[in-house]
């Protein structure tokens, strides 16, 4: 029998329950709001579930795993055995942590939790769809509503990801085996990241790219190492190609494809995964039944407080528009909640950290220096090399460097570069200094523990102001 439709109110009605919304649902019931919090998947979204958490796992593991058979070096000689299924089972425990924590929070935070798909009927009300036969629907009635539906893998003509051989970095990230061979489409951080973890586990990878480099946006000295270090894990770069189709061959497929000048190139793999980027999902809300309208590319405009067009509608995270990041998702989603509540907040996106989690890694904030001249900056730049560092040198990990830009009269930071071992972790340190006002003076004469990674930015704030000790100064 299929339960009639029933109509709740709430004062927050929050649709997707990613690192965005969940987030803003939690911070709403910190503020005495009544929250019902939506989502027809899984609790912590794409981020938790299918992205950022497995995939960091997993480059976690391929690393220990090729560490361990190449280090050589250190008078290490090891022959590791990877068993792919116990380590993605590893991974789910991983994940399965972290999401039973995400609805733990939730409910200690008086935030009500809904399973099941949101449309909206009008400006003020949504109709929730419960997955299942005979579960039914509902009708939530809200005086405010958080839009925080993510992202979802673009998929390029000819490449279904219902058909088996291809795959998106989600169902990368399930398989049970390691593929003897993977054509990856796409030289992105997703591509990227991904090449290297199956070229450590054995997998012969080529990566194919419609542009002319790796991570296309990013300054050509950041992705030059990475690139090298791909080159030297046996991974293969053809550019200026186009994947325009495939077909079953022998025990596995051929990817074709195609340059600007119509020239067809041909790549034998047992699987292919497609990594061109992420597209909005703001296609399925009924947000016309709103008054809101997304842009061209399926995005929610909004103002410094999360508002859309429709002030009571909020939209939060990958739908809310670049740059596409969990963090920038969760500091969105706070921002939107203490909006709602009547509190004083708003949105400064000055110092946004990125990570591309490559090897080695990528870490940026703020502005490059050719950004701070196009803003009418001065900027003095100052750069350390990973090659000069005791601490680096002592983890077998030194390519790679620091830099800062800071404006020269002033000397405060306006951005920072890095690439290289934990340039992750290292660029928090400078998204601080430049969210707090700091000059390269306040870093320069910050001590730093030795022996560390983190001395590096110390010296590339010395190198800057003329004074560093263990590199030449410019």
């Amino acid at each position: 029998m299929v339960v009639g439709d029933i109509s709740t109110g709430t004062d927050v009605l929050v649709i997707g329950a990613g690192p965005g919304g969940y987030v803003a649902a939690i911070r709403a019931g910190q503020l005495d709001l009544d929250v019902t919090l939506v989502e027809k998947d899984a609790y912590g979204g794409t981020c938790l579930n299918y992205g950022c958490i497995p995939s960091k796992a997993m480059i976690t593991a391929s690393d220990l795993a090729h560490e361990a058979g190449h280090a050589e070096e250190m008078g290490i000689y090891a022959d590791p055995e990877v068993e792919m299924g116990e380590m993605v089972g590893w991974k789910d425990g991983v994940v399965d942590q972290l999401t039973g924590g995400v609805e733990k929070l939730c409910k200690a935070n008086g935030v009500e939790l809904m399973e099941g798909r949101a449309e909206f009927a009008d400006e003020n009300k949504a109709r929730i769809v419960h997955g299942g036969e005979g579960q039914g629907s509902e009708t939530v009635e809200f005086e405010h509503a958080i839009v925080s539906t993510g992202s979802r893998p673009i998929e390029i003509p000819g490449f279904s990801f219902d058909d088996d051989p291809v795959l998106d970095s989600r169902q990368a990230l399930a398989l049970e085996e390691v593929p003897e061979s993977l054509v990856i489409v796409g030289a992105g951080y997703i591509g990227m990241e991904l090449a290297g973890v199956f070229a450590k586990l054995g997998t012969d990878v080529t990566v194919v790219e419609m542009l002319d480099s790796v991570l296309p946006g990013y300054e050509d000295d950041l992705a030059r190492p990475v690139k090298k270090k791909a080159e030297e894990l046996g991974i293969d770069f053809h550019f200026g190609e186009a994947a325009s189709d495939w077909e079953e061959s022998g025990d596995g497929i051929t990817v074709r494809t195609e340059n600007e000048d119509g020239e067809v190139s041909e790549f034998g793999a047992e699987k292919v995964m497609v990594a061109v980027g992420r597209e909005p999902v703001t296609d399925t809300l009924g947000l016309e039944n709103t008054g809101v309208e997304p842009d061209e590319n399926g995005f929610v405009p909004t103002d410094d407080r999360a508002r859309t067009e429709v002030d009571h509608i909020y939209a939060i995270g990958d739908v809310a528009g670049e740059p596409m990041l969990a963090h920038k998702a969760s500091k969105e989603g706070q921002v939107a909640a203490e909006v709602i509540a009547g509190e004083p907040s708003a949105l400064d996106y000055q110092a946004v950290p990125a990570a591309v989690f490559t090897d080695p890694e990528i870490g940026t904030v703020g502005l490059t220096e050719s950004e701070a001249e196009a803003e009418g900056f001065e900027p003095a730049v100052g750069q350390f090399p990973f090659n000069a560092s005791g601490r680096a040198l002592t983890t077998g990990h030194a390519d790679g460097f620091v830099r800062v830009v800071a404006d020269e009269p002033s000397g405060f930071l306006l951005g920072a570069q890095i690439v290289g071992p934990e340039a992750s972790e290292l660029i928090a340190e400078l998204g601080l200094a430049i969210e707090m006002g700091a000059t390269l003076e306040d870093v320069a004469a910050t001590i730093h523990t030795h022996p560390t990674l983190s001395e590096a930015v110390m010296e590339a704030a010395e190198n800057a102001l003329g004074h560093a000790i263990h590199t030449l100064n410019r």
